[in-house]
């Protein structure tokens, strides 16, 4: 076990640049020149599950899942060649995400490859039958052990901010989630969070709106970035009914690879690996 203080995240080499792109983000040049960064950077993702109707993709924080206005490539990219590629597909291949994942954000994306699969997909999303955890690393002690939050989240669509109120306003959505602590390594705090809504920024924000940003996530205050302007919060598991074969999936995706996560390995009994298992999982 790697135990890393987080002052020390920068101590090797010279520190990259990290700015905001057009959408608001934080971009760090480690992302806009792929291979000074590591060998998954020329694929961002590795294969959780796949079969002839689903492919669900462990993302790389840092890699849009869908294309906006800067134009990078995208995960749906990405996997459409890894599809024509390894079946040998001629001309356009039908592949298309589920949901999405904030740009840094690493984890679980699920990808439609038939029209059928997508759209039974999109009512599990919307009947709220698809069961959500992300894992997320704070700095400040969330007050209490075990709590459910709910706000009222109004977008800025031109700022691409989110912000939480706690009663309902004009144009607001209702947003809902429920977290866990899950214990303290370095003077930061791990949280086991399950959105019961899907709203953009959401856990962010929520967190945030508590005084317990993300790690890294100076969109919605904390106080530095991460040294490749992630930030941790990791989608971790997935469980639903697969749409055409009617069978249970629960599904795991690896925390990314870098010390100041691995460390946080200790509080679940899990392998750092990808995992899917079918009809295991009860409740």
């Amino acid at each position: 076990m790697i135990a890393v203080r987080d002052q020390n995240l920068f101590s090797k080499g010279p520190r990259p640049n990290i700015h905001k792109n057009i959408d608001g983000e934080w971009i760090s040049d480690l992302f806009l020149h792929p291979l000074k960064f590591n060998e998954m950077r020329k694929k961002p993702f590795t294969v959780v599950y796949e079969d002839n109707h689903l492919l669900v993709v462990n993302k790389a924080a840092g890699v849009l899942v869908q294309g906006d206005k800067t134009k990078d490539k995208t995960l749906t990219d990405y996997c459409r060649e890894y599809i024509a590629e390894k079946y040998d597909k001629p001309g356009a291949v039908f592949l298309h995400p589920v949901h999405r994942l904030d740009r840094p954000v690493s984890g679980l994306v699920i990808f439609a490859r038939t029209s059928k699969a997508l759209e039974r997909m999109m009512e599990l999303f919307r009947k709220r039958d698809i069961h959500k955890v992300y894992w997320a690393i704070v700095k400040k002690k969330p007050k209490e052990e075990l709590e459910k939050l709910t706000h009222w989240l109004v977008k800025d669509e031109q700022r691409n901010v989110v912000t939480a109120y706690d009663m309902e306003v004009e144009g607001s959505q209702k947003a809902e989630l429920t977290y866990k602590r899950l214990g303290t390594l370095n003077d930061h705090w791990l949280m086991e969070v399950r959105p019961v809504s899907g709203r953009p920024h959401q856990i962010r924000v929520q967190l945030s709106s508590i005084r317990c940003p993300i790690r890294g996530d100076l969109k919605y205050g904390f106080a530095k970035p991460n040294i490749d302007a992630s930030i941790n919060l990791h989608a971790f598991q997935l469980v639903f009914v697969h749409p055409i074969r009617k069978e249970k999936l629960y599904l795991r995706a690896a925390l990314p690879e870098e010390p100041f996560w691995e460390q946080f390995l200790e509080f679940e009994n899990i392998k750092a690996k990808d995992q899917h298992i079918d009809n295991t999982f009860s409740g």
